[in-house]
């Protein structure tokens, strides 16, 4: 399980110790912590009463397998009774801040491999909620609605190659302009909002101004039931992370997706493994990494492992797609390890095992490292289509274990999204988002419009106060 707020972190690749939330949180916010787990999902009961795992199970099972052979299960969006979920809205459960530190260092190297390897170690830490929890049904979005928060963490992350710049790029932390940001507390502001029902998309974006690094993408997810495991896939329009250095030229990275799967179904005992491979891209710097991860070790038992090449080459003409194939000419060195557990690099093209261990970089150990804490407007300072405050009567509802309450309060607010998607309908009129500029962009990269712009700044700024949309779509 998750726990409620995480303690001071430890050491990140041997640095020095950061804190998992600040000391002190300002009156005028509120405190988000890492969602709690769900164990499996449940079967209807009196109020009151809470299903235990093995009833909770065999009820989802029971309706997952009307979608056996069903192409895409995530684009039906269908309905779950409120005991079978989360108490916790999708937009701010689906991000992928879990450690910002790991974030904002990615740019501190002065040395183009410095930085890539500062992307994997961020990317190894993004999805620790299924290191350390299991897996969770969250609340389905609803059009137009939307999610922001922030973090503040100490910039206390080190270089894992080449000369470290951390230089303060605004006069909003514990030193002047231009002075470093090191074990100084930094910033990331964070909005994510629905663009599109059917399918399900939402853009998001994440940028710290302090560091001069952004982030971007959509989360679109395609789901299919075997009847063993469902396998989720990236949706056609999620096309992967982008991370953008301002302050070099506007370097990107591109982080694509694999595949997952949520099994023990057979077992009762929930898990989610990863058996795909994955590509960390940059063209400006003409570094690319492929990752393979594998599912299954000898005899069935998962194992987790990934491994993966980091080499040179011309980026936007590179095709390969399996490690075997990459040139040892062109290899800068190897990754190999656990997702789950720790993860390491060797320089060179020699074979990872061979490698002396005197000579194998821990990349990242993600034992000790928990989620930290989102802080977010105060729930008077949300709007009504703001994710907290949209689905608070849900759960409270399902808090205080009322779960036919909490399922009639659910189906209530998708109703009215029915509604207004019917109203738009007849009069001909499309659903345009508020802070994105399109439902979504051919090349996977949302863009702000001015109003998100001003969001994210008045975010770094501790503002909340937002006005009211000109329509709702759920409201």
């Amino acid at each position: 399980m998750f726990k409620k707020s995480a303690p001071p972190s430890p050491t990140i690749s041997g640095q020095t110790p950061t804190q998992g939330s600040p000391a002190s949180t300002p009156a005028s916010r509120s405190s988000s912590p890492a969602p709690a787990a769900i164990t499996k999902d449940a079967e209807k009961l009196p109020d009151g009463k809470t299903p235990d795992d093995s009833s909770k199970l065999r009820t989802f099972l029971s309706i997952l397998k009307r979608f056996i052979g069903v192409t895409d299960i995530a684009a039906v969006r269908f309905s779950l009774p409120a005991q079978l979920l989360e108490p916790i809205p999708n937009l701010e459960y689906w991000h992928y801040i879990d450690r910002p530190e790991t974030f904002v260092a990615i740019g501190d190297s002065e040395d183009a491999l410095g930085r890539m390897l500062g992307c994997l170690r961020f990317w190894f830490t993004k999805d620790l909620k299924y290191v350390h929890g299991k897996p969770c049904k969250p609340y389905n979005s609803t059009l137009g609605e939307f999610f922001r928060c922030q973090w503040e963490v100490e910039d206390s992350a080190e270089s894992l190659r080449g000369e470290e710049s951390k230089p303060n790029l605004q006069q909003t932390v514990a030193a002047p302009q231009g002075a470093t940001t090191k074990n100084k507390p930094v910033k990331v502001s964070y909005l994510t909002e629905q663009t599109s029902h059917h399918p399900p998309v939402s853009a998001y974006w994440v940028d710290c101004p302090d560091k001069g690094i952004s982030a971007c993408g959509y989360d679109q997810l395609s789901a299919k039931f075997t009847g063993t495991s469902v396998k989720v896939t990236p949706g056609h329009y999620n096309q992967g992370i982008f991370v953008t250095l301002h302050r070099r030229e506007d370097e990107q990275y591109q982080l694509t997706h694999p595949a997952a799967f949520l099994g023990g179904f057979l077992r009762g005992n929930l898990y989610v493994s990863v058996a795909d491979t994955c590509f960390v891209t940059c063209p400006k710097t003409g570094i690319k990494v492929i990752l393979h991860y594998l599912e299954e070790g000898y005899f069935g038992r998962t194992q987790n492992k990934v491994e993966g090449v980091v080499y040179k080459c011309d980026v936007t003409k590179d095709k390969t797609t399996r490690i075997k194939d990459v040139s040892d000419k062109d290899v800068l060195g190897r990754i190999d390890g656990s997702w789950i557990d720790k993860v390491w690099f060797s320089y060179g093209s020699t074979e990872f095992k061979k490698v002396p261990e005197k000579d194998k970089v821990l990349l990242i150990d993600v034992n000790p490292l928990l989620p930290i804490g989102k802080i977010c407007p105060p729930m008077e300072d949300q709007l009504r289509n703001e994710s907290q405050r949209f689905w608070q009567g849900v759960s409270e509802s399902i808090g205080a274990k009322r779960f036919t309450e909490a399922t009639n309060r659910k189906t209530e607010l998708e109703e009215r999204q029915r509604e207004r998607a019917a109203e738009r309908k007849a009069q001909q009129k499309e659903w345009e988002p508020r802070f994105f500029t399109q439902v979504t962009e051919d090349n996977g990269k949302p863009q702000l419009t001015g109003e998100g712009k001003q969001v994210m700044q008045a975010l770094h700024e501790d503002k909340w106060h937002l006005e009211e949309p000109a329509e709702y779509g759920a409201i």
